[in-house]
C-alpha cells in the first residue's frame, strides 16, 4: 500500500480528501497562491506533487486554525515565515481516510 510519505504524486481528489477542503476551493487557492501550483497532466489534469500537497495545509492551517485572510496567509507564505506541516500530520491524516474508504467499500 502506497502512504501519502512515499507517494510521489495526487489527484485533486486525493489532496482534496487529505486537507479535508472541496476540490473547488483548491482551484480557488491556486489563483490565490503563486506557491501552489500543481502542473497539468496531458490530460488537463491536476498532478499535485509532495510540496503542493504541504502547501495546501500550510494554507488550511493558516487560513481556518490560524484565522488569517486569504491575504495575510499569502504574505506569510511568499515571506517563508510558515513553517511545513510535519510528516506525520500528512500521514496521520492519509492513515484515518484510508480507514474511512475501507469502511465506505464494505459498506
Amino acid at each position: 500500500m502506497t502512504t501519502a510519505s512515499s507517494k510521489i504524486h495526487f489527484t485533486i481528489g486525493e489532496v482534496s480528501k487529505i486537507a479535508g477542503v472541496k476540490p473547488h476551493v483548491l482551484r480557488f487557492w491556486e489563483s490565490e497562491f503563486p506557491s501552489l501550483s500543481p502542473r497539468k497532466d496531458d490530460a488537463g489534469r491536476r498532478v499535485y506533487r509532495k510540496r503542493d500537497l504541504e502547501t495546501v495545509i500550510t494554507i488550511r492551517r493558516l487560513l481556518y486554525d490560524e484565522k488569517f485572510t486569504i491575504a495575510g496567509a499569502r504574505r506569510a507564505l511568499m515571506s517563508g515565515e510558515v513553517d511545513p506541516p510535519e510528516p506525520e500530520t500528512i500521514e496521520t491524516i492519509a492513515n484515518e481516510l484510508r480507514i474511512i474508504l475501507a469502511l465506505l467499500k464494505e459498506g
